[in-house]
């Protein structure tokens, strides 16, 4: 399993690296817009030098049509890396980027998926991720673990090298479910699996543990004893 953050926060960045057993990092125009005004390209050359180069870093291109894609695209690969994974949305242009990109050898990750429709002709596009909105398909009246196993199905099957980067996550049991439908991957704002790991009955037990030590040893730890 990878676990990627879904973030283009520095701080936050920096914070969970220490936490979580991290993969990558992706973003997306609605997640850096939360940044503000910043030197797109400055910033994201921060994040690589944060997470080094044996973690994967996902940038989305911020053009609709397959020229502005492409050109997204260069500016990326020149100004960050040609590691980077190239984030496309599954469109019509985004299909005849995703095709273009990788018969150039780039590294792409299909993204907004909401359909089996999606997801298929872009693993046979290429795609090196692929990255199924399980809460919007859930909102959308979809079922997104049926989507996820599908395309997992199908990698099993006929021996795809795509991954699914399952996203848009509002709470740690989807990214559960995600995983267990079949995805490979899973990228998810970090505050999400803090919460998680912080509930109250966690944080109980952990507090009568400690009760229980207290109550035989006082205030010394094991490595004091």
């Amino acid at each position: 399993m990878e676990y990627l953050l879904d973030t283009a926060h520095l701080e936050s960045i920096e914070k969970y690296l220490q936490y979580f057993p991290v993969s990558g990092v992706t973003s997306n125009p609605t997640i850096v817009k939360k940044e503000g005004k910043i030197d797109f390209f400055s910033h994201m050359n921060t994040i690589r030098k944060m997470i080094g180069k044996s973690r994967s870093l996902h940038i989305q291109v911020s053009a609709k049509d397959h020229e502005g894609m492409m050109k997204d695209a260069d500016a990326i690969l020149n100004r960050v890396d040609a590691d980077v994974y190239i984030k496309v949305p599954v469109t019509m242009e985004g299909l005849k980027t995703i095709q273009a990109l990788k018969s150039r050898g780039v590294r792409v990750t299909g993204t907004a998926v909401y359909t089996k429709t999606q997801g298929l002709i872009a693993m046979e596009a290429g795609a090196d991720y692929l990255a199924p909105y399980f809460n919007r398909i859930e909102n959308n009246d979809g079922d997104p673990e049926e989507v996820i196993s599908s395309f997992a199905d199908m990698i099993a099957e006929y021996g795809y090298p795509t991954k699914i980067l399952a996203a848009s996550f509002k709470n740690a049991g989807q990214i559960d479910r995600a995983f267990l439908a079949g995805a490979q991957a899973a990228t998810f704002d970090p505050a999400i699996m803090e919460s998680a790991l912080s509930q109250a009955v966690i944080l109980s037990a952990v507090d009568q543990f400690g009760q229980d030590w207290k109550s035989v040893f006082g205030e010394k730890n094991i490595s004091e004893i």
